[in-house]
């Protein structure tokens, strides 16, 4: 766990007592349980930098009821593991007595720990897990993102309509939550607009394979006229290398996944030209969402990636609901059950990656962004996808 001063970054959003000394003061603890190391440090990277600012932008504090009361945000590295993931959860609800957790981000930790979370009756949101499993049949998991069952028909009718092509192929990660089930409503969309065997090739590799020539190979001799492969920043640029070292030269879409910063560092010109279904698009954008760049690239160099964004979004949420609830009684059941509540009655909430409006289930309801990486490398808006 680390902390700056009030500053404890985690991914829950806490809420404890101070010791009997100063049984008056109450304390908001935020989390973040998030991958600062293993597979995809960018991702926890850009949610510790989304959570700086945030506790920033509050003053190190958030008024309930008449009463300001101090913030702490706590720091948790999952490591990109579930293992790790369902151990930093459980810390934060039985250790340090989190009020709310944010994350974790990937739906292979999320699905885990979004189990613990529920179990316990503690309020969690997870910015970017797209899996409908994260939420399904737990009344305390809610995610800032929309769905895999959106995003892959979102996919298919963008490649059938904008491009007009009528075989796909499909290569993703079978031990990976995301990716699985996300190549599955994909298929299950492709095959109902263009038929039963329109997608002419179904391949899959294991996490941590670097070498997909054998699955790229049978991609290129299988008359494939576009790819779609929704794997994380640090395999992208891999696939994409690897496919046009093999002379495939037909179109390679992908998912929100794709939105990392690091995507086009690491893939370079081979990504340029590439669309891929997203959060937020950061070129053109305003209001609200343009003053978050600007001021996220100001201190950290960089263009956020939706993550950061989304983040961002899930933070103010508890917030909001923590707002919502008028009063913090002390009693940790209790104030969980308040803000999971208030959760819930969530309408309208207007978050710099669109509107949001959560269903029975804890899906916020919103749209997608259709971005392209254009021939300099940058990520331009392309259209808008609403359900």
């Amino acid at each position: 766990m680390k902390k700056l001063g009030l500053i404890a970054l985690s991914a829950a959003l806490a809420l404890t007592l101070a010791g009997p000394a100063q049984s008056a003061k109450k304390v908001i603890r935020v989390g973040l349980n998030v991958p600062i190391t293993g597979d995809i440090p960018k991702v926890g990277e850009g949610s510790k930098y989304a959570a700086e600012m945030w506790l920033e932008s509050i003053g190190n504090q958030i008024e309930v009821g008449g009463t300001k009361y101090p913030v702490e945000v706590i720091v948790e590295d999952n490591e990109s593991k579930a293992e790790s993931a369902v151990t930093v959860a459980t810390k934060l609800i039985t250790e340090d007595e989190v009020l709310v957790i944010i994350g974790p981000q990937s739906s292979k930790q999320a699905i885990p720990a979004g189990e613990v979370a529920n179990n316990y009756k503690t309020p969690m949101i997870s910015p970017w897990s797209t899996n409908p499993d994260t939420t399904k049949d737990r009344p305390f998991v809610f995610r800032g993102c929309f769905l895999d069952p959106f995003q892959g028909p979102v996919l298919a009718n963008f490649i059938t309509d904008e491009m007009h092509l009528t075989k796909a192929a499909v290569l993703y990660d079978v031990a990976s939550d995301y990716p699985k089930g996300l190549a599955e409503f994909f298929k299950a969309a492709w095959e109902k607009k263009h038929g039963a065997g329109s997608v002419v090739a179904y391949e899959s590799f294991t996490t941590k394979d670097t070498d997909f020539s054998s699955q790229l190979t049978k991609i290129k001799n299988s008359g494939a006229e576009v790819l779609f492969t929704p794997q994380y920043y640090n395999e992208v640029a891999l696939i994409v290398q690897q496919a046009r070292q093999l002379g495939f030269d037909k179109p390679i879409v992908g998912s929100d996944s794709w939105g990392s910063a690091e995507t086009v560092e690491l893939c370079g010109k081979d990504c340029y030209g590439a669309f891929f279904s997203t959060h937020y698009a950061a070129a053109g954008a305003t209001g609200a969402t343009k003053a978050f760049i600007d001021t996220y690239n100001k201190k950290y160099g960089y263009i956020p990636d939706d993550v950061g964004a989304l983040t961002w979004d899930a933070l103010r949420l508890a917030q909001t609901a923590v707002q919502a609830c008028g009063k913090i009684t002390g009693k940790i059941e209790d104030d969980r059950q308040c803000v999971r509540d208030a959760l819930a009655k969530v309408k309208e909430f207007d978050g710099i990656t669109g509107k949001m409006t959560f269903t029975e289930e804890g899906d916020p309801i919103k749209c997608a962004v259709v971005v392209r990486i254009s021939d300099k490398g940058e990520y331009e808006f392309y259209k808008s996808v609403c359900p």
